[in-house]
């Protein structure tokens, strides 16, 4: 009944019921109560409240820094244990207060590292909105996280928002799009991104490059990707915390990618991935039983298929996670 009254404008939202809602759904309070903040009231002089702001932002340290980045690294680890849905609102109010920093920060010795801590924070962000299916928002997320990095001038993190904004257009139906764009992120980087940076740019290329019907460019960004990522069991990109990527994780991706393609040899290199990977990695290892079930659906192994979608179905209702849900439905489809 309350459904009905709150979908029918007869009854408001109750903080209470808000807090309920937006971890279940992984939305904002804007965009649950499909609102826009609050006006603030003029007052005759504002510029003491102006000063005031100026002169917090400007006194940003090194070590509150530090805390805004533990913040982001705390919500990641989180993320990929327990999924988005049930940060959103920790999310929401990192971002605020990071972007409040930013905004009155003046001279640029204080805002390039708040910018960039923005920057990382943001790109998490739109991934997780990615996730709970709330596509405008993940855009709106790497824009900002664009933006953030140009201010920080920082061309990696830039690179990586492009390339993981262009999951958004592939998953929009404009894989072509989104081929663009990732070599778009390979250019602004060139060779002065890490090497895990720019193997994690081939493989994003390739995925898009299976989506949009081009083997033979997938083929050719897969061996480039091989080629760059360093060896040695070391997964995370010291220069880019957001990245992480061996060995291990590439031959998954590879996996993946080569699944797309509808190649069988995708088993192996998915059956190898799943037996070193992290168990921590909770969403990432449903994504991998659906890519198993893709591979043996290719190879018109049902029995097998059919093993792995229960798997990763489970995963995903444990996370939250309405973009694997929604791969595993189209599957499940084709049993």
């Amino acid at each position: 009944m309350y459904v009905s009254e709150w979908e029918n404008g007869k009854r408001t939202i109750s903080d209470r019921y808000a807090r309920v809602l937006r971890q279940l759904l992984g939305v904002t309070d804007e965009e649950l109560r499909d609102s826009g903040p609050a006006p603030v009231a003029p007052t005759a002089d504002g510029y003491d409240d102006l000063l005031s702001r100026i002169d917090s932002a400007s006194s940003v340290s090194e070590s509150m820094v530090k805390m805004f980045n533990d913040q982001t690294e705390l919500l990641r680890t989180m993320d990929r244990q327990r999924g988005a849905a049930a940060l959103v609102d920790q999310m929401s109010g990192h971002l605020s207060a990071l972007e409040d920093a930013l905004n009155f920060a003046v001279l640029p010795a204080a805002r390039r590292p708040v910018a960039l801590a923005l920057a990382g924070a943001s790109t998490l962000a739109a991934w997780q909105a990615i996730d709970s299916g709330a596509v405008e928002r993940a855009w709106r997320h790497y824009e900002l996280a664009k933006r953030a990095a140009r201010d920080a001038e920082e061309p990696m993190y830039l690179a990586h928002a492009m390339g993981e904004q262009a999951y958004v257009l592939c998953e929009a139906g404009r894989p072509a799009l989104a081929v663009d764009l990732v070599r778009d992120a390979q250019r602004t980087v060139g060779q002065a991104g890490s090497a895990r940076l720019r193997a994690w740019l081939y493989a994003a290329e390739a995925e898009m490059c299976a989506h949009a019907g081009m083997p033979e460019d997938c083929r050719r960004a897969l061996d480039s990707a091989m080629a760059v990522v360093p060896s040695g069991p070391e997964d995370r990109d010291p220069d880019m915390l957001s990245i992480f990527l061996n060995g291990a994780h590439l031959a998954r991706w590879q996996g993946n990618v080569l699944a797309l393609l509808g190649e069988e040899s995708a088993v192996t290199s998915l059956y190898s991935a799943l037996e070193v990977m992290d168990p921590t990695f909770v969403r990432a290892r449903s994504g991998l039983h659906a890519d198993l079930a893709q591979a043996h659906l290719t190879r018109a192994e049902y029995d097998e298929a059919s093993t792995h979608l229960r798997q990763a179905r489970l995963l995903a209702s444990r996370t939250g996670s309405v973009r694997q849900r929604r791969r595993v439905d189209l599957l499940s489809a084709r049993l």
